[in-house]
């Protein structure tokens, strides 16, 4: 390799660590001012110079980002201690949802797990795991949700379809999912966490006023007057 295409190599590796979130090629080989071409032959000897590293180049979201390999992820959680905040039973149930279903309204999450889902929709809100996507053309016009770049990443999937195959219909989904939650397919269930948390479903009440959902529910209300 010669030393500017080392050079280049290397500057492609700094631009990917210091990225807030993965990079498509678009806007690396924009950055690197380089062909598209040119930029997946790059990526192939970035792979190779990192072969000895602790770190691994990764395609994530739809971009490129470094990360950890398994062999040393242990050391980085001694130093991330205390443990990030895990999800709920209830939040995984309701992100587990939105990520097969979506984009999918309140109600209808609701009518699937067979509880109010404020509480969880609104924690989930708040972890930037699903996002407002539009308003469905039904009474009330509710909001739709749907899954984020940020769960992608988070549950390091490239796009949604890698996501594990599911084909039940909606009266058997949640029971579908609770089995792949308990499976450790979609997320750690984490009983500890539940108890810490409490029922995410039994406190809407507690809610900040300025949740989407409250909000959504005073439009209902406005439009139906």
């Amino acid at each position: 390799m010669s030393e500017d295409r080392l050079h280049t190599t290397k500057a492609l590796e700094a631009i990917i660590f210091a990225a807030d979130e993965p990079c498509d090629e678009a806007r690396l080989a924009t950055v690197l001012e380089v062909s598209l071409e040119e930029l997946e032959g790059l990526i192939a000897e970035l792979h190779r110079l990192l072969e000895s590293s602790a770190l691994h180049l990764v395609r994530l979201a739809g971009g490129y980002h470094l990360a950890t390999r398994p062999q040393f992820a242990d050391y980085v959680q001694r130093l991330r201690e205390p443990e990030p905040e895990k999800l709920s039973r209830q939040a995984m149930e309701t992100l587990a949802i939105v990520a097969y279903r979506q984009p999918i309204t309140r109600p209808e999450i609701d009518e699937i797990r067979g509880v109010n889902s404020s509480g969880a929709v609104n924690s989930l809100l708040g972890k930037g795991l699903v996002a407002i996507s539009g308003r469905k053309t039904a009474p009330g016009r509710p909001f739709m949700f749907s899954s984020t770049p940020h769960f992608l990443s988070a549950f390091g999937l490239n796009d949604l379809d890698e996501l594990p195959q599911l084909s039940e219909p909606d009266a058997e989904l949640l029971q579908a999912l609770a089995a792949k939650v308990a499976a450790g397919e979609l997320g750690e269930d984490d009983e500890a966490t539940d108890e810490a948390h409490g029922d995410e479903d039994e406190t809407d009440d507690e809610a900040a006023d300025d949740s989407p959902l409250q909000n959504e529910e005073h439009d209902s209300a406005t439009q139906e007057q």
